[in-house]
């Protein structure tokens, strides 16, 4: 009798997703106080079971079939001992423009990112990096404020920008680190030196779930292409795009990013089985009557990553 032969079997492998969104009503205001009854997460329609949830920096629940809530042990590094689902605080990037475009401008925005940087919740970690033709890394991820605010402090401008090449390198950095994430770019607008297009970029962040936030000195209307760009990236991660010319706009956006950090609610769910294996759409409901005056911001889904597990047939 011949030998069976071993059969490939291939799936979709999809890992824990991260998925971090704020509820905001008409006006504005952030929606606080909420639990995991109170919303639903959807992925391509199919309800997803929430593993654990967090408001703000506060320390993580677990989330039980009932939807009752126990705490997760947790490290004063902010870490759960074999829990990929469990952490504290934000994995904060921030991606400073050093090029030559920032001549001008250079200490104000040097030191309306030093102030954002002393104003993270203590639980929050952050990462200061620098960008010209080449990404610095000059402060690696850490709570100790002072060092990254050194790092930062050694930063000199000059050279052309090569803004989405570096932004590509620090999503990459990010998507090392389990959590939620985030990174902040600081920038003067154009790039004149990247090799990477922005939609590749954009793609990175968007399977990664890593939301990022865009600081533009720029001028909106003197750079439409940049700053279309730079709206697009940010809505299709979760973040948000500031054009802020004045040091005054600049920490005026600085302190919105904080309040979102400070105002987000944290999910994590490992997928319910889904044939799709391209894009997967995200939808949040908010489960209430005055869930149509609410506004939630949330990326809007992601791709699994490709794989194959082997099966034996006998």
């Amino acid at each position: 009798m011949a030998m069976a032969q071993d059969r490939p079997t291939f799936r979709v492998k999809v890992d824990l997703v991260v998925l971090s969104f704020q509820i905001t009503d008409n006006k504005g205001h952030y929606i606080n106080g909420l639990k995991p009854k109170d919303f639903r997460i959807l992925e391509d329609g199919i309800p997803q079971k929430i593993a654990t949830f967090a408001e703000g920096s506060k320390p993580p629940m677990e989330v039980a079939e009932d939807g009752t809530m126990k705490p997760i042990p947790v490290s004063p590094e902010g870490k759960a001992e074999g829990r990929a689902d469990a952490f504290v605080g934000t994995n904060v990037f921030v991606l400073f423009d050093t090029s030559n475009y920032m001549y001008r401008g250079f200490v104000y925005a040097s030191d309306a990112i030093a102030d954002f940087i002393r104003g993270l919740d203590r639980a929050d970690s952050v990462a200061v990096y620098t960008y010209s033709r080449n990404l610095k890394r000059d402060a690696p991820l850490s709570r100790e404020r002072n060092d990254a605010i050194s790092g930062l402090r050694k930063a000199v401008a000059g050279d052309d920008s090569a803004l989405y090449n570096c932004l590509l390198l620090t999503l990459r950095d990010a998507a090392k680190v389990s959590g939620r994430k985030v990174v902040i770019v600081f920038s003067n607008g154009p790039d004149n030196a990247s090799m990477v297009a922005p939609s590749d970029v954009q793609a990175v962040a968007e399977d990664e779930g890593i939301p990022i936030y865009v600081i533009s000195t720029s001028d909106v209307n003197k750079d439409p292409i940049s700053s279309s760009v730079f709206k697009r990236i940010t809505n299709r991660t979760g973040g948000k795009s500031y054009f802020a010319k004045t040091w005054q706009k600049q920490v005026e956006a600085f302190e919105s990013i904080r309040e979102d950090l400070g105002n987000s609610y944290t999910v994590t769910y490992y997928p319910q089985p889904n044939p799709n294996e391209g894009f997967r759409r995200i939808t949040v409901e908010v489960l209430s009557d005055a869930a149509k005056k609410y506004r939630v911001q949330c990326r809007p889904g992601y791709r699994p990553q490709g794989g194959f597990d082997r099966t034996r047939t006998q």
